[in-house]
């Protein structure tokens, strides 16, 4: 029997998946690079993109890390009325500032990632909006301190390629010299960069579709093709700007998502987080503040594999004095995407 990491979705083939991985680990590749690598055409390559992105079973977004911007990351759980926590989460999902909106299983708490790009913007969130909705009843924000970079990005399809593949990605392997920088960084420069109106323009740009041509961002810019290129670089090098993908997890055969709230002793927190980082079932995994100091959102085949999850590999770690899981009874929005049904659909 094929173990719960590598059992796959009958929805994806072997090249499916070797695409997606190549786009996680670098979401710009050329296809005629991609297609030269996996010994395809150029053609097939871009054919079987557009038909996931058609599909709705996946997103690729550029995506503005708030931190080098002088900014913090927020966790919230917001507790809401049972009767209007779901109005509550589909109205948090047309927040710009707002992603991975969840409602949870008990149907009475939603949870949200908040990435503001200026302290109005926080505040007018946190001290303004939230506390004077009619259907929040309270209100926890966890800052995140520092977010473990996984060993390799979910969904975790390196065992796909040769090492040689690999190194041809440029992805991180033993015996390749290649490496890449993680696509959310912890610090940022040591002056907090400024975004000028062109910038903001490409990020704009790049959120709706982080594939979007450097001669279209050039248009709307006023800039030439090459210092879009440039200056998109410059931007991913500061750690500004990374790129995401939002996929339609239940498609690919995963039926049970989860955030794990964990009380770890403070002398095993770094330890427990990089363990947490390493495991195939973690897509996110940072130490932060409130009442619990790691919090990890984990994606699984089902309740059972969960439950496995939880006993044996977590429970394998010292330090960890207290768990909390809340399943997610819907996802409403992703990084970027919105979720209808089982698609991934772009915000309007």
């Amino acid at each position: 029997m094929q173990s719960d990491e590598f059992s796959e979705s009958s929805a994806l083939d072997i090249l499916d998946r070797q695409i997606l991985h190549a786009l996680v680990h670098d979401a710009r590749i050329p296809f005629a690079k991609l297609g030269a690598i996996l010994e395809v055409s150029e053609q097939t390559v871009a054919r079987r993109y557009r038909a996931l992105r058609e599909r709705g079973i996946m997103h690729v977004s550029g995506q503005v890390n708030a931190v080098p911007l002088g900014h913090a990351r927020w966790v919230l759980r917001i507790e809401s009325t049972p009767d209007k926590a779901l109005r509550l989460a589909e109205s948090l999902a047309r927040f710009p500032d707002l992603s991975w909106v969840t409602l949870l299983s008990t149907g009475s708490e939603v949870t949200c990632v908040s990435r503001p790009r200026s302290v109005e913007r926080r505040d007018a969130l946190l001290l303004h909006t939230l506390p004077r909705a009619s259907q929040v009843r309270a209100l926890t924000a966890h800052e995140v301190m520092h977010r473990f970079p996984a060993d390799e990005e979910w969904p975790r399809y390196r065992h796909l390629f040769t090492d040689q593949q690999l190194c041809e990605l440029g992805a991180q392997r033993a015996g390749c010299e290649l490496g890449h920088q993680s696509r959310l960084e912890n610090t940022g420069p040591d002056t907090p960069l400024d975004l000028t109106a062109e910038d903001e323009v490409m990020l704009t740009m790049l959120g709706r579709d982080g594939r979007a041509p450097y001669a279209q961002i050039a248009a709307e810019t006023g800039w030439t093709a090459p210092r879009v290129a440039r200056r998109m670089a410059e931007l991913a090098q500061s750690g500004v700007l990374y790129f995401d993908l939002d996929f339609a997890v239940e498609r690919m055969g995963y039926t049970a998502r989860s955030a794990l709230w964990l009380r770890v002793r403070p002398s095993d927190l770094h330890a427990v987080g990089q363990a947490m980082a390493t495991h195939p079932e973690v897509v996110f995994v940072a130490a932060t503040t409130g009442p619990t100091n790691l919090m990890a959102s984990v994606i699984c085949r089902d309740t059972p594999h969960l439950y496995r999850y939880i006993t044996e590999r977590l429970g394998a770690l010292d330090g960890i004095t207290d768990l909390e899981v809340t399943p997610a009874l819907r996802v409403l929005k992703q990084a970027q995407t919105l979720l209808n049904s089982d698609r991934v659909s772009l915000v309007r």
